[in-house]
C-alpha cells in the first residue's frame, strides 16, 4: 500500500477543469506550496476552491487568482489579496464568506458524512440570508450544510507512505479537517518518513483519509504581513 508519488504534477494529473479542490493552511502557513504549484502549471479552470483565505498577491491561492483558475471561492479572510478584492468586484469572481467557525465545522461535518447541522453564528445577519432558521430551548439557530469537495490537498510536516500524517504547531490548522472531507486527499510533506518512524501517539491523520502523498522541499514558508514597532520605553 505505497502511496508515494514522484511529483506534485503526477499527484495532481487527473485534476481537470471545474473540480472543487480544498486547499489547507491559514495564512500562509501549513500550506501546501508544491502542490499549489502544479495546479498553476496544470492550468485547470472554473475551479470551486474552499480555503480559509486567498492567499496573497503572487503566492499560495493567490498564483490560482493570477492565473485567473478560479472561479468561485469559500473562504472566511481574504484581506490580504488585492486581486481578490478587483475580481470580486468586477463579477469575474464568486465569493462566498463564512464565518471562521461555521467554516470549520462545515468541513468537519462533510468529513464525517453529516449533511448538515445548526448553529447560533449568523443569525440576524447577512450570513442567514436564504438559510432555513429554527428555534431550540428558546434560542435562534441557522441550518449551515456541509462542505466537501473533489480534492483536498494538504501540507503535513511528516508522514509515511501509507499516508498517515503529523503536522507541526500552527501548520495543524485546517488540513486535517479537509483530509477527511475529499473524494481524493493529496498530502504533501516536509520528511517522509519509513513505516513504524512515526509515533502513534502523535499521528494527527490516519493513513486511511490519505490517498497520494509527496515529498517536497526548498519550503519558502513566508509571512503575509509582519509589523514591528519601536519599543516605548517610557512606559510599563
Amino acid at each position: 500500500m505505497n502511496k508515494v508519488y514522484p511529483n506534485a504534477e503526477a499527484a495532481v494529473a487527473d485534476l481537470c477543469d471545474g473540480a472543487t479542490i480544498m486547499a489547507g493552511g491559514f495564512g500562509l502557513c501549513g500550506i501546501p506550496e508544491h502542490l499549489i504549484d502544479a495546479v498553476c502549471r496544470k492550468a485547470v479552470r472554473n475551479l470551486t476552491v474552499i480555503s480559509n483565505n486567498a492567499g496573497v498577491d503572487g503566492f499560495g491561492i493567490g498564483k490560482w487568482l493570477a492565473n485567473r483558475q478560479i472561479a468561485r471561492i469559500i473562504a472566511t479572510y481574504v484581506g490580504e489579496n488585492k486581486l481578490f478584492e478587483e475580481m470580486v468586484l468586477s463579477g469575474e469572481l464568486h465569493a462566498t464568506l463564512v464565518p471562521q467557525g461555521t467554516f470549520a465545522e462545515r468541513i468537519r461535518a462533510g468529513g464525517a458524512g453529516i449533511p448538515g447541522f445548526y448553529t447560533p453564528t449568523g443569525v440576524g445577519t447577512v450570513v442567514a440570508e436564504g438559510k432555513e432558521v429554527r428555534e431550540f430551548n428558546g434560542r435562534t439557530f441557522l441550518l449551515e450544510r456541509s462542505l466537501t469537495a473533489d480534492f483536498a490537498l494538504v501540507k503535513a510536516w511528516k508522514g509515511d507512505r501509507w499516508g498517515n500524517l503529523i503536522y507541526r504547531r500552527t501548520a495543524r490548522n485546517f488540513n486535517p479537517l479537509m483530509a477527511t472531507a475529499a473524494k481524493v486527499t493529496i498530502a504533501e510533506v516536509e520528511e517522509l518518513v519509513e513505516l513504524g518512524a512515526l509515533d502513534p501517539n502523535s499521528i494527527v491523520t490516519p493513513g486511511i483519509h490519505v490517498n497520494r502523498i509527496i515529498q517536497g522541499e526548498k519550503y519558502e514558508k513566508p509571512i503575509e504581513r509582519r509589523t514591528v514597532r519601536k519599543r516605548n520605553h517610557g512606559q510599563a
